[in-house]
């Protein structure tokens, strides 16, 4: 067995406005809208759900570390660098706001989005071992 925990299921999102939220994620990230209310909607992609939720004026997901620099909690995976310069430029394209694209001295390459509320979000050119044997 793999451990007592099996997967990541949902990851919340703190949000200010839940109908424009979602319709950014839907637009940009191609979530798939399962549910939606005043108070949260449901989306699914990147095999995961999430969970938009509205939440007080200025909350994000981002956090401080120890140096006074903000950061991520959440890095996606796509499979390769050439995915990863694609989807970089698709964003810039359609106007999502992106960092560069940038060597952080581990295997791959990485940049960081941001949505709406201003949630940082990481996307790492490598795929995880155990995943990638699901899809092949």
């Amino acid at each position: 067995m793999g451990g007592k925990l099996v997967r990541v299921g949902t990851t919340y999102i703190p949000v200010a406005d839940v109908e424009r939220s979602s319709e950014w994620y839907v637009k940009n990230l191609e979530a798939t809208l399962n549910y939606k209310d005043k108070d949260k909607a449901i989306l699914n992609f990147a095999n995961q759900s999430f969970f938009l939720v509205h939440s007080k004026e200025n909350e994000s997901a981002n956090f401080i570390d120890k140096y006074g620099k903000e950061c991520f909690s959440i890095t996606f995976e796509v499979d390769g660098f050439q995915a990863l310069e694609a989807l970089h430029h698709d964003f810039k394209q359609i106007g999502v706001k992106v960092g560069e694209i940038e060597n952080r001295g581990h295997a791959g390459k990485n940049f960081i989005f941001y949505d709406l509320d201003g949630n940082q979000f990481d996307v790492w050119s490598e795929l995880s071992p155990a995943f990638k044997g699901k899809l092949i």
